[in-house]
């Protein structure tokens, strides 16, 4: 069952062009494994600072190899220094 992944992200101050770099960084190496569907990223126009990454995987099992890349791992332990809270994506389902 294919499901999709929500996720808020948001820089601390003054970091914002560092996560922005993160969230570039780790949409290629993803985008290219078998099990995505399709990534995007998106900044919000009220707060420059905001950030909402959506991406969209085959299976669960594809997500949970998608978290298991050394590019997944490297990016969540980099946005953890330049955000002000912590990262909690959100995977759903499509609804009938």
């Amino acid at each position: 069952m294919e499901i999709f992944l929500f996720a808020r992200l948001h820089a601390r101050s003054g970091l914002q062009g560092e996560l922005r770099q993160a969230i570039q960084e780790v949409q290629g190496p993803t985008r290219c494994e078998p099990g995505c569907l399709e990534i995007h990223a998106f900044q919000s126009v009220g707060d420059p600072d905001e950030f909402y990454i959506h991406s969209h995987w085959k299976d669960t099992a594809a997500f949970e190899e998608h978290v298991r890349q050394p590019h997944t791992t490297r990016f969540c332990d980099r946005v953890d220094q330049v955000m002000d809270h912590p990262l909690r994506p959100v995977l759903t389902r499509l609804l009938p």
